[in-house]
């Protein structure tokens, strides 16, 4: 299952990713032509700040989403085939149940219809095979989308990648030593 993924030490809270996401939620698609609009359009990612850090907040399309469970009319729902969870905008009354539960309020109303606004992935550009806009938009990369998987392998990787850094280091080794060069110089044979 494909996800977008946060790394907060890439952040720096420029909010492109909020242009990019209210200007894919326009109805010009145009970043220029959006401005103008009669309806401004709503991001849906919003960048808070946090302590030194910067993270922008989003819904995360949990598995076992409360919001779909709070929705009195099931206007929050789940699509299976790209695993989001969305908002049909027929069926929301706009009492925000939703936004109650939600641990990472990331569920927001709508000032002209009142209903359920929160990130949907967009869909458009998923099926034209782009990533979404807010992750296309970051310039620090700092917004990943792919398979969980392969972003958690990806983590792992630049976990193990530091800590070899770091005993390397404290062992006074070049950063290009070889495992036998390190176990050799703290004292194995």
């Amino acid at each position: 299952m494909k996800s977008v993924f946060v790394d907060i030490e890439r952040c720096t809270a420029c909010k492109s990713c909020e242009i990019a996401c209210a200007v894919e939620h326009s109805a010009s698609k145009s970043l220029f032509a959006a401005v103008f609009e009669e309806h401004r359009p709503q991001k849906r990612i919003h960048v808070e700040k946090a302590l030194a850090f910067a993270y922008p907040v989003r819904c995360v399309h949990c598995a076992d989403a409360p919001c779909v469970a709070a929705c009195p009319n099931g206007a929050m729902a789940r699509e299976t085939a790209l695993g989001r969870v969305f908002v049909n905008e027929e069926r929301c009354q706009g009492c925000f149940m939703c936004a109650m539960v939600c641990q990472f309020g990331a569920i927001s109303a709508h000032p002209r219809t009142g209903i359920a606004v929160k990130c949907d992935f967009c869909p458009a550009r998923l099926e034209r095979g782009l990533a979404p806009a807010c992750v296309e938009a970051c310039p620090t990369k700092a917004l990943l989308y792919g398979e969980e998987e392969d972003l958690s392998r990806a983590k792992r990787s630049a976990a193990a990648l530091a800590v070899a850094r770091a005993v390397g280091r404290t062992a006074g080794l070049p950063a290009d030593a070889s495992p036998l060069g390190v176990l050799r110089s703290l004292g194995g044979k």
